[in-house]
């Protein structure tokens, strides 16, 4: 699905979710109404405008049972918003001590916390390091398993070195070998010896995924990239931050791309630039 057909897919469920709530056929409230506002703006981009929908809705119905998810998606908008990481870590941390969460929404929090932390770290503030390094011990495998990743890019060495021990647990105790093959690259990162350590893996092997890239011109493929998916995470990481940057402001965030691919496995991720077409897939 490309960005396009995928965009006209989440505005179609967000009429249908309205249309088949139970406010429908009733004049919705003041406070559903800026929800169902801000959410759409969201996903437009428009995260100034989001932004004071959502502000209007906590501060005019603070009690509100839509006020937890205002704080998230307050947060979300905070954190694209350039120079305001911080204000979004402490929404992200206020939604996460909210009575009502959503499950899947503290998961996304928790996730977002470790991304700002680094994105704060690269920019020379290491004081949000500490949302990093605690969640080192979250209950929950996919944040303590992201946290590991994110941590073994740190230029500081014995900060890197704290990923270890989940690195080391990923590597001997998961079945997945698209996540074991993370690990042992993540400890190649931070320290080989940790790796010699726990030993290569001797079951037999298993085909990997690869990450694909078709860059056609005209009608003409002229760049083709073949990469194992769990060499993925890498390959963003060797884009320069303001080539990234360059990008989102074109539209193109690579790692929620690379996140969508991961999450539908099979789909193909199509982006046209005038007489250029980029397809990016995983087989």
């Amino acid at each position: 699905m490309n960005a396009k057909a995928y965009k006209i897919a989440v505005l179609a469920g967000l009429v249908l979710l309205a249309a088949f709530s139970p406010a429908a056929g009733q004049t919705a409230k003041p406070e559903e109404k800026l929800m169902q506002e801000a959410k759409v703006l969201l996903f437009d981009g428009k995260w100034d405008q989001a932004l004071v929908k959502l502000e209007t809705l906590l501060g005019g119905y603070p009690t509100s049972p839509l006020a937890p998810q205002a704080i998230f998606y307050k947060a979300k908008v905070l954190s694209n918003l350039n120079g305001r990481e911080p204000e979004a870590i402490s929404s992200f941390q206020d939604y996460l001590g909210t009575k009502d969460k959503n499950l899947s929404l503290a998961e996304e929090s928790e996730v977002a916390l470790v991304d700002l932390a680094y994105e704060l770290y690269i920019q020379g503030n290491r004081f949000y390091l500490k949302e990093m390094g605690n969640r080192l011990a979250s209950p929950n495998k996919v944040v303590r398993y992201y946290a590991a990743f994110k941590m073994s890019y740190l230029k500081d060495r014995t900060l890197a070195a704290k990923s270890v021990p989940v690195l080391k647990s990923i590597f001997k105790g998961e079945s997945d070998p698209e996540l074991r093959d993370r690990a042992k690259i993540a400890l190649l990162r931070v320290d080989p010896g940790a790796l010699e350590a726990v030993g290569e893996d001797k079951s037999s092997p298993s085909k990997a995924k690869l990450l694909r890239i078709e860059i056609t011109e005209a009608g003409k493929v002229k760049i083709k990239i073949n990469i194992p998916w769990a060499l993925a995470d890498l390959a963003i990481q060797a884009i320069p931050l303001t080539e990234k940057q360059m990008l989102r402001q074109k539209g193109y965030d690579l790692e929620k791309i690379f996140k969508e691919l991961e999450r539908t496995k099979a789909s193909i991720i199509e982006i046209s630039e005038e007489k250029t077409l980029i397809k990016i897939w995983i087989d």
